[in-house]
């Protein structure tokens, strides 16, 4: 009996928040899951435990996405495990509240570096990888945008929504350009969503602050926003590509 190809999904940033979320759900579709994380091991090996006690696979790999090398180690463990299928995006920071005439060059290197770059060189090596024209069988990316990039965070994160607006462009633009290559690119806005990315910011109550401005008095949750991710993961969005979908109750669609 021939061997069952083994298919591999990488999430980067995948040890919290969206991330975890995303990780813990794609491993119900069957493929081995690589949950990336820069710092936190022990909670990515949290999430492969997660994965593991209901029979899915996981693998935890260290590496910080700005920084090349690591990007090119974690596509080698990708290599190892199996055929990439796909890739979400999902890596990011956002920094302390800060007006543009505030902001340092050191805060701009590492929002950029992160959040922009570091999502163009996993594509790019997702794209060798997965594009028929490199022999490959085709896949998925999705990137992790933010309601931001069109809200523009006047006062506090105008570097941060940037950055996402940037991966507007480059969903857009990557999804026409391997169309005809069997990979499918997306990307889902998250707006106020209650995870400890606002914690990382500075904010820790920004979510309590903001809910009751939201138009469903609520933030969303991790779960929400990885179910979306999900479905442009699967075959279920088969013909989507260069989409963007706003998983923001509503947030992004405020005049």
């Amino acid at each position: 009996m021939a061997e069952v190809e083994k298919t591999v999904v990488l999430v980067t940033g995948g040890s919290r928040g969206i991330g975890a979320a995303v990780c813990r759900k794609l491993a119900g579709l069957g493929h081995t899951v690589l949950v990336n994380y820069a710092n936190n091991s022990s909670a990515a090996q949290s999430v492969v435990h997660d994965i593991e006690a209901v029979g899915g696979q996981a693998v935890a790999v260290q590496g910080d996405v700005q920084h090349e090398a690591d990007i090119l180690k974690l596509f080698g463990e990708v290599d190892r495990l199996g055929r990439l299928v796909g890739l979400v995006n999902n890596a990011g920071v956002v920094d302390h509240a800060q007006r543009v005439d505030e902001m340092t060059v050191d805060r701009l290197t590492r929002m950029f570096s992160i959040n922009l770059v570091g999502t163009f060189l996993c594509a790019r090596e997702a794209v060798k990888r997965m594009s028929t024209r490199h022999g490959g069988k085709g896949g998925a990316i999705v990137n992790l945008g933010s309601a931001g990039s069109k809200l523009g965070s006047p006062g506090q994160y105008v570097d941060y929504a940037a950055s996402k607006g940037a991966i507007d462009t480059m969903t857009v633009g990557l999804a026409l350009e391997v169309a005809e290559e069997g990979i499918r690119v997306n990307a889902v806005r998250p707006g106020i969503i209650d995870t400890d990315i606002h914690a990382s910011g500075g904010a820790p109550d920004r979510v309590a602050q903001l809910q009751s401005k939201l138009p469903m008095k609520r933030a969303g949750t991790a779960d929400e926003v990885a179910d979306a991710i999900l479905w442009l993961m699967s075959e279920q969005s088969s013909y989507t590509t260069g989409a963007i979908l706003d998983v923001s109750g509503g947030r992004a669609i405020l005049p």
